[in-house]
Parts: C-alpha cells; structure tokens; sequence
C-alpha cells in the first residue's frame, strides 16, 4: 500500500482556539500541536504571496518526522490568460526558500479559477513549464481545475503524460475528477457540517476512510466520477485534506480519519 496522509487547510484560525487546540495554548506552538495530532497540512499562504525562507526553515523544525506539507502555489502563475506565460513566477516559487522544507515537502498544489477553461494546448505548455526536481528534490505536481470543460478523456491522458495528478474534488460544489494519473491522489472534501460533532457523520468518516484505502492499494473506489477511461496501475501515496465546509470541524474530521485508518 501506498502512505496515507490526512490533514486540514492551514493551521492559523481563531476558533479553532479552545475547540481543536487546548484552552491557553500559545499561538506560537499551534503547528507544533496540528502536526502531532494530523498527518499533513496543506499551506494556504504561499497562494496569495511570497513566503519568507526563515518561515520554511521554521516550519520543518517544528514538526515531527514524517510530517508532510502541500503548498498551494502562487495564483499568479494560474490565474492568468496565457498559462504559457508564467514560466518566470513558477521559477521564482521554487527559489523563493519552499526547498527548506526538505524530506516534509509534498505536492504542489495548483489551482485554477472556477472560469478556467481547457485550452489543451496552452494547458499542456504550462504542464511543461513545472520542474520534475529543484536542488535534486523530486517533486509531485497537482492541478486543480474547476470547470466542467477539464472532464474530457485528453485532458485525464495528458496529465498521465506529465505524472501530474488532478484534485479529486469532493461534497462541494466543484466539479469531480477522481481518475488517477499520477503516482499518487490529492483529495480535498468539503462537506463538513454543524450539526456533526466530527464534521462528517460515522458513515460518511468510514466512506472516506474506504476510500482513502483503495485509493492506498491502487484501486479505484466506487462512488465518484471519473472522465476517461482507467486502469489499475498499483499502489499510490493519498493525501487527503478536509477543506472547507463547517471549517470549525475540519480538524475533527480529518483526526476521526486518521482514527479509522490505525
């Protein structure tokens, strides 16, 4: 089986003070404490900016070993008319100190706006456009599209071309690509609720859970929507975030998870 990792978005949100962090924990130890109770954290802040390398560098010492972060990257390298163009701002993500965080670097997650649309021959140059290793760092790329225009057999045998994986985009109101393409799967779901004191209801925590499994073993769990034709093709790495919804639960959520997969 492939390593399975679940986390949340960020680690930086008030009212997860007194819910998910103990009464009285400092600011300053939030991560340390996220990090010891979930197994990945997905990084917002390199999304909207530059991110200083002391921060990088302080992030990785603060977490335990084999604690893994995906980065979004920056928006100005998606959210552009011409993908072909943004060759200088990916080239200045990768040197901006993202590397310091060494062995705990997971996927890179790029996403689109939800008004996106494929264009497979800009799409493709901008997938030419990512590295396959910075500083003898292999890295694992992922794209997240929003727009119904992406579910075609082309654009699921292009990503397969470039080893890039697609988000699987779950209980919210994105459209869904769950057809492997990488050595791995990237899902975020969004379906957490109020009225569930673990976000997700037992039976929706064992689904994903499932899921996550399958996924794990190389299958493909039924249940989701796929868009091109698909194949069993051994063992992948799944990282699974809980993102969105009744964001107060999210940690909840993703430890009830971790819980269910031993």
């Amino acid at each position: 089986m492939g390593d399975i990792r679940i986390g949340i978005g960020g680690w930086t949100y008030e009212p997860w003070r007194g819910s998910f962090y103990p009464k009285g924990l400092p600011q300053r130890r939030e991560l340390e404490h996220a990090s010891r109770q979930l197994t990945s954290i997905e990084i917002n802040g390199t999304y909207y900016g530059a991110q200083k390398p002391e921060s990088f560098r302080k992030w990785h010492d603060e977490t335990p070993e084999g604690f893994v972060f995906s980065l979004k990257a920056p928006r100005y390298a998606t959210n552009r008319k011409v993908l072909a163009d943004a060759g200088e701002t990916i080239a200045r993500f990768f040197s901006s100190g993202v590397m310091l965080l060494g062995d705990k670097l997971g996927p890179i997650n790029w996403q689109f706006m939800a008004n996106k649309v494929f264009d497979p021959k800009d799409f493709e140059a901008f997938l030419e456009l990512l590295p396959k290793a910075v500083e003898g760092r292999a890295l694992r790329h992922v794209v997240e599209v929003r727009h119904d225009s992406f579910r075609t057999p082309e654009f699921i045998a292009m990503l397969r071309e470039h080893g890039v994986a697609a988000v699987v985009s779950a209980d919210g109101k994105f459209p869904q690509i769950a057809d492997p393409t990488a050595p791995f799967v990237y899902a975020r779901i969004m379906g957490t609720t109020a009225d569930e004191p673990l976000g997700y209801s037992p039976k929706a925590l064992d689904l994903w859970a499932e899921r996550a499994r399958i996924w794990a073993q190389g299958d493909l769990p039924e249940g989701l929507d796929y868009a091109g034709p698909n194949s069993v093709a051994g063992p992948r790495d799944v990282y699974l975030y809980v993102i969105s919804g009744y964001k107060l639960r999210n940690p909840q959520a993703a430890a009830a998870l971790i819980e269910r997969l031993g």
